[in-house]
C-alpha cells in the first residue's frame, strides 16, 4: 500500500510538491524555517493543548479503562478488557465523523464553523468524563463510555480540520507539534491516574478538557474568522494547479 501511495498519489490537492515548486505555486522553505514558523505561531500551541485533551485522553483511557472496570465493577480481566476495547473501536468511524463535521460546518460558516464544532466536541467530551466518573451502574457506564469515546475521537478529527489552515507552508511542522500534544496529554493524565483515586483523576481530566474548550476563543488564524469575531477573506486563487504540458520534441 505504501508503494502504491508513493507512486500513484499526489502530494496535495493541487499536485506534487516538486511540480508546485517548479511552477511557483509553492514557495521553497527549509525544514528549520518551517519548524520555526510553526512553533512561533500561537494557534499551534492552542491546538497542542486541545489535542492533548482529546488524543491524550484516548491514550489514557486505553491504559486505564480495563483496570477501572475490573476494580470498580468487579469484572474479570477478560470482561473488563472487552468492555474497555469499545473505546478504541469507536475509532473506526468517530474520528472521520469529526473531520466530516468540520468540513460541513466550514461550508456553512467558514473557519468559525470549524472552531465551533471543535469547541462543541471538547465541551461534550469534558461533560461526559464527569458523567462517566459518577455512573455507578455497569450498563449505564458502558453507554456513557461509548458516547464519551465518540466525542473524544470526533474532537481529534475536528482538530486536524483546523491544522492545515494555521500556516499552510508550515503545515507539516504544525501537524507534528499538535500531534505531540496528544502524547504529552497522555503522560500528564496518566500521572493523575497513578497518584489519585479514579474519581479525582476523572474530575481533573474533565476540568482540563472543559478548560481547553475555552481556548477556542483565542484561536485566530490569519485570513479567517475567529469563534466570535472576524470574517473569512476570499482566497486569491482557487484554481487547481495546471501542470504545463512538456514541450514537443522538434
Amino acid at each position: 500500500i505504501g508503494l502504491m501511495i508513493y507512486n500513484y498519489s499526489d502530494d496535495a490537492p493541487k499536485g506534487n510538491y516538486s511540480e508546485m515548486k517548479k511552477n511557483g505555486t509553492m514557495p521553497e522553505i527549509s525544514a528549520a524555517s518551517s519548524f520555526r514558523d510553526g512553533a512561533m505561531n500561537f494557534n499551534t500551541w492552542l491546538l497542542f493543548i486541545q489535542y492533548a485533551c482529546c488524543f491524550g485522553v484516548e491514550l489514557t483511557m486505553n491504559n486505564a479503562a480495563a483496570l477501572y472496570f475490573k476494580e470498580e465493577f468487579g469484572q474479570t480481566t477478560e470482561s473488563a478488557a472487552a468492555i474497555a476495547s469499545i473505546f478504541g473501536w469507536m475509532n473506526l468511524f468517530a474520528r472521520g465523523i469529526g473531520g466530516f463535521m468540520s468540513d460541513w460546518f466550514n461550508s456553512k460558516m467558514g473557519m468559525r464553523g470549524r472552531i465551533l464544532i471543535q469547541t462543541v466536541c471538547l465541551l461534550g467530551e469534558g461533560a461526559l468524563v464527569l458523567v462517566f466518573a459518577n455512573t455507578n451502574q455497569l450498563g449505564s457506564s458502558i453507554i456513557v463510555l461509548v458516547c464519551f469515546s465518540m466525542f473524544v475521537q470526533s474532537a481529534e478529527g475536528t482538530s486536524y480540520g483546523i491544522v492545515p489552515y494555521v500556516n499552510p507552508p508550515a503545515t507539516g511542522s504544525i501537524a507534528g507539534i499538535v500531534g505531540a500534544g496528544g502524547n504529552s496529554g497522555a503522560v500528564c493524565f496518566g500521572l493523575g491516574f497513578r497518584q489519585l483515586d479514579y474519581k479525582d483523576a476523572f474530575y481533573i481530566m474533565g476540568g482540563c478538557i472543559l478548560g481547553s474548550a475555552v481556548l477556542s476563543l483565542f484561536i485566530k488564524i490569519k485570513g479567517h474568522s475567529g469563534l466570535l469575531f472576524g470574517i473569512d477573506e476570499e482566497p486569491k486563487d482557487t484554481k487547481a494547479l495546471q501542470v504545463p504540458e512538456p514541450d514537443e520534441e522538434e
